[in-house]
Parts: C-alpha cells; sequence; structure tokens
C-alpha cells in the first residue's frame, strides 16, 4: 500500500513539473510586458491639438530630452514644426520634453505605452493658434495607469507659452482605470475554478453532503485568497507577474487543498485513502489552471 502511494506521489510530482516547465514563459532581458500610461480626452473640439507628457526626470527608457544634436533627435511621426515647438517649451516646474508626442485631436488619446515617465505632466499644443494647455503634475498609480481628461469648458489659450500672457490656469485629470472590469474578472475567476473543481469531486465520487460541503468550504476560501492576491498583483505588476505568480501560488493551494482534503474529507470518506485526496487536489487544481490559463489566451479582457 505504502510503495502504491510512493509511486502516485512521484508521478504527481514529475507531472507537476511537467505543468510549470510546460508553460511558454521566458525571461530575457526586456521582454514581457511595460507599464503604462493612457490618457483619455473627452470633448476636445475640432482644432487641431498634439499631446505630450513631460517628465520630471531627462530620461525614461529610450526616451530622452534633447540634446541639441541631430543624431539625438527623435521625432518619430511628428512634423519637425510641431517637435520643436515642444523642444522650445518651458515649463515652469522643470519638466522635460522626452521627444514623444500624439495628434490627439484624431486619436484622443496619448497612450504611452513603452517605459513612460513615473511623474509627469500633460501638455497640449494647438498649432493653428501656438497655444499651449498644461496640467499639474501626475504619477503612474498601477502597472497600466489611466486618466481622462474633459476639456469641456477649458479655454484654448488659458495656458501660453508666452509667460506675459499666461494665467497659469490648468487642465485637470481624473484616475480612470476600470475596476468594475477587474472585480467581474475576479468573479468569473473564481465561480470558474470553484465550478470545475466541484465537477472534478463529483467525478472522484465525493457525492455525499457533508463531502461536498467540505470541498465547497475549501475551496472557496482557497479561491478567493488566491484570486484576490493575483488581482493586486495584477495591478501592481502586470501580466507577466500575473502569470509567473499564477503558476507558483497554484502550487501552493495544490499542496494546502491536498493537506485539509487529507484531515477533514477523510473524516466522512472511510473508504478513500490520502494519496486520493493528494490525486484529486492536484488533478482538480491542474484542471482549473489549464482552463482559466486557456481563456486567458482567448478572452485576454475578462482574465
Amino acid at each position: 500500500m505504502k510503495k502504491r502511494m510512493h509511486v502516485r506521489l512521484f508521478m504527481l510530482l514529475f507531472y507537476l513539473i511537467f505543468t510549470v516547465t510546460a508553460l511558454p514563459i521566458t525571461a530575457k532581458a526586456d521582454t514581457g510586458p511595460k507599464p503604462s500610461v493612457r490618457i483619455q480626452f473627452k470633448n476636445m473640439g475640432d482644432d487641431l491639438c498634439y499631446g505630450t507628457l513631460l517628465s520630471k526626470e531627462k530620461r525614461t527608457g529610450p526616451a530622452r530630452v534633447w540634446d541639441g544634436t541631430a543624431r539625438n533627435e527623435q521625432l518619430y511621426d511628428l512634423d519637425r514644426n510641431i517637435w520643436k515647438a515642444f523642444v522650445d517649451y518651458k515649463d515652469p516646474d522643470g519638466y522635460y520634453f522626452l521627444q514623444r508626442g500624439w495628434t490627439v485631436s484624431e486619436t484622443g488619446e496619448i497612450a504611452w505605452t513603452y517605459y513612460p515617465p513615473e511623474d509627469f505632466k500633460i501638455l497640449l499644443y494647438y498649432p493653428e493658434t501656438g497655444t499651449f494647455v498644461s496640467s499639474g503634475s501626475y504619477g503612474r498609480y498601477a502597472f497600466d495607469t489611466y486618466y481622462t481628461v474633459d476639456m469641456e469648458g477649458v479655454r484654448i489659450g488659458s495656458v501660453e507659452y508666452n509667460e506675459g500672457l499666461s494665467t497659469n490656469e490648468r487642465i485637470n485629470a481624473y484616475r480612470s482605470y476600470n475596476y468594475r472590469k477587474e472585480l467581474l474578472s475576479l468573479a468569473v475567476r473564481i465561480l470558474l475554478t470553484i465550478a470545475i473543481e466541484m465537477v472534478v469531486g463529483l467525478l472522484f465520487g465525493f457525492r455525499q453532503k457533508k463531502q461536498l460541503q467540505i470541498l465547497a468550504l475549501v475551496n472557496i476560501t482557497t479561491q478567493l485568497l488566491l484570486n484576490l492576491l493575483l488581482n493586486i498583483i495584477h495591478y501592481n505588476a502586470g501580466p507577466l507577474a500575473f502569470i509567473t505568480s499564477y503558476v507558483f501560488f497554484e502550487i501552493i493551494v495544490f499542496a494546502l487543498e491536498a493537506g485539509l482534503y487529507c484531515r477533514f474529507l477523510k473524516r466522512v470518506s472511510p473508504k478513500k485513502e490520502n494519496g486520493d485526496f493528494v490525486l484529486y487536489s492536484f488533478i482538480a487544481n491542474s484542471a482549473s489552471f489549464w482552463v482559466g490559463y486557456y481563456l486567458a489566451t482567448v478572452l485576454p479582457g475578462i482574465f
């Protein structure tokens, strides 16, 4: 009997290692998702407008302040005249233009998705009137940071490049992270995981009321803790950290649930051995993990 259990545990360890190493996760320099800052604009109007984020630091990632040499000019999609206007702008608080710009009258947003500045100001430029409009300072508050600016009522020209005409009025941005979507994602993951593990429990012959109550209680507790922790990680560190943490914490959950089943589920399942509870925990968690991982690839908006 003990030999049989040792064989089962060895097979579990083998499949566990295979499950982890089979994941398409690589660790290379500068791979994986990067933090982002998105500024969305409402009620922009019809005037041609360009926007950028001024940085408190002179460099972030490949973006940097122009040093006056042709070699380090970074125009990207900006017209040279627009780029030069941003270069010549002098922020009263010493923030820097890092040679990134967007035609916000067309896109409706500034989307800095590769090494955005940590501390920044929003600066808009209207070339038809030579007018600049700026905001106060803001910062990244999540891995994917979202702000919204409502331009309704903003007097274009309220902040001018000409200091003598400036009234120092600023546009205001407010945080617009989609917490409702995150809560929906959390609820769906928890409910789906519990449903899968309960179905696997039925297949293992756990059909008595007390058995199902123990399975439900253990799964609800562990999945709430697991998914709340994963959501916090995703919010602060992004999707790659979410996936790698998902693998690590699933192993912990598997071991924890197996121990709880061996102690409590065994009391109401006299015909079952410890190896059965360990095997159930492994298969149930593996099934829920792979289903969740697959859905995360086809429904990234939910998972």
